[in-house]
């Protein structure tokens, strides 16, 4: 069953797709903490650097991985290198990574989800702040209903990928991350007129020398190499729909570009609110679950607020939920020789059962014992294993591939098409070869606790 390849309808359609991808839930509440945490301004300055330098060149790799074979990840690997069928292990390090990502993506989004509901009844009235902390302690230990939100949200973006390409995934991108930029403005325009406006901007631009480390610049080029979806097979199926009058590095560039923005924009839209209040800056959702909802309490307007915010926290999983089901059935489809409509099923429903346990860590009514034996519950367990090894592993094996073992004619091809800035090829080639792969292994070292640089430096010192 060879069906015609799909691909993007307009450039426009592609870029509301790849910004919709890179925007995910780590922008919205990881992102601001990271930046603090990890000396304000002058890790905001290593984040843009890693962005330009190693993450849009790596994104232009992928890019052209999927256009120059038409295929998705496993695919691309295979046709690039039919001979070493052993490279096709690197594009399923990518699906797996999309795959597990998306079982507990949709527990964390479907608490979003829940929050709109809630915020639309006014949870929050005449609660403290503690009080409304242990409603989400409720609700994350209440299975049942972290189980409820967990199908409905792998139903919705179920739903979407259906459509295909044009009429599914661009459709519903160009709508939603429209919607997603536009809250993100307005609440960004309502944090202007909040007295912690300045404490905010100076916590995020402050270059706080103190607070930075030698490892802030690997967090920053991680945090650079996430955002941009890379290492998940997302890039390389999204390049496999472009046509080949699109220019690849003229694409990434603006998507690059655009993730900057927004995380900027992120950031000083949560900590004014953060900041009028005098509350300390937080990791994780507990700061998104636990803290905004009180903040959103005192504020005019609470209910329209906080339901828009979660509105936008909503949007911003569904835009990268969908390549995550995207990537695994377009694999499964060129695999296998399935319909569409089959192979999402297969992948919705092989991400939901997969997920249960995820919806359930936190009471612990599955797998009890999981966080003593693994230090961690259920879905920390998931998570660390595709941040810390999978993914990385993922594009370390994508820019190896690029750089050394496909034909550099063919790579060259792609890069040059649509456009006249050849001059970008040199440095470009020389990024993908050299730097970025030993860039990758340092974050791998790193993450992985076989060497902390900090303190072989403070002991060099």
């Amino acid at each position: 069953m060879n069906q015609a390849r799909e691909h993007w309808s307009s450039r426009f359609g592609f870029i509301m797709a790849a910004i919709g991808s890179a925007i995910g839930l780590g922008l919205l509440w990881k992102f601001p903490y990271t930046v603090g945490d990890q000396g304000g301004g002058f890790f905001l300055l290593c984040y843009f650097v890693c962005v330009i330098f190693v993450g849009v060149p790596l994104f232009i790799g992928e890019l052209i991985l999927g256009r120059a074979t038409q295929r998705a990840a496993v695919g691309a690997y295979a046709v690039l290198h039919p001979r070493n069928t052993a490279w096709k292990a690197a594009g399923w390090l990518g699906v797996l990574s999309s795959f597990l990502i998306m079982s507990f993506y949709s527990v964390i989004a479907g608490w979003g989800m829940s929050y709109i509901l809630m915020s639309l009844t006014g949870f929050y009235q005449g609660l403290s702040s503690t009080e409304i902390s242990q409603v989400f302690d409720t609700l994350s230990k209440s299975g049942g209903i972290s189980l409820l939100w967990h199908f409905i949200f792998t139903l919705v973006t179920m739903g979407i990928v259906f459509g295909g390409v044009r009429k599914g995934i661009e459709k519903w991108a160009k709508m939603m991350t429209r919607m997603l930029l536009i809250l993100l403005v307005l609440l960004f325009l309502y944090g202007l007129t909040l007295s912690g406006f300045k404490d905010a901007a100076r916590f995020v631009f402050y270059p706080d020398l103190g607070a930075f480390k030698l490892s802030s610049i690997l967090e920053a080029l991680g945090l650079a190499f996430f955002t941009l979806s890379l290492g998940q097979g997302v890039m390389i199926s999204y390049g496999s729909y472009m046509k080949k009058d699109v220019s690849i590095p003229g694409m990434a560039g603006i998507v690059g570009g655009s993730v900057l923005i927004v995380a900027i924009l992120a950031a000083l839209t949560i900590f004014p609110v953060v900041f009028t209040f005098n509350f300390e800056p937080q990791a994780g959702y507990g700061l998104v679950f636990k803290t905004l909802p009180y903040l959103f309490a005192q504020l005019p307007g609470a209910l329209v607020i906080s339901t828009l915010f979660f509105t936008l926290f909503v949007f911003t999983a569904l835009t990268s939920a969908i390549p995550l089901i995207e990537v695994v059935a377009t694999n499964l489809m060129e695999l296998f020789n399935l319909t569409r409509k089959k192979a999402v099923l297969i992948v919705g429903a092989g991400t939901f059962i997969f997920g249960i346990p995820s919806a359930f860590a936190v009471s612990q009514a599955i797998f009890p014992g999981w966080d003593q034996i693994y230090g961690t519950n259920f879905l920390s367990t998931i998570d660390r294993l595709v941040t810390i090894w999978v993914i990385p592993f993922a594009g370390l094996f994508s820019a190896v591939f690029i750089g050394w073992i496909t034909e550099k004619r063919v790579i060259y091809e792609e890069f040059s098409s649509g456009h006249t800035t050849t001059w970008l090829w040199k440095p470009w080639f020389f990024f993908i070869r050299w730097v970025i792969p030993i860039l990758i292994l340092l974050i791998i070292i790193q993450k992985s606790g076989l060497i902390d640089f900090d303190k072989v430096l403070l002991g060099a010192a």
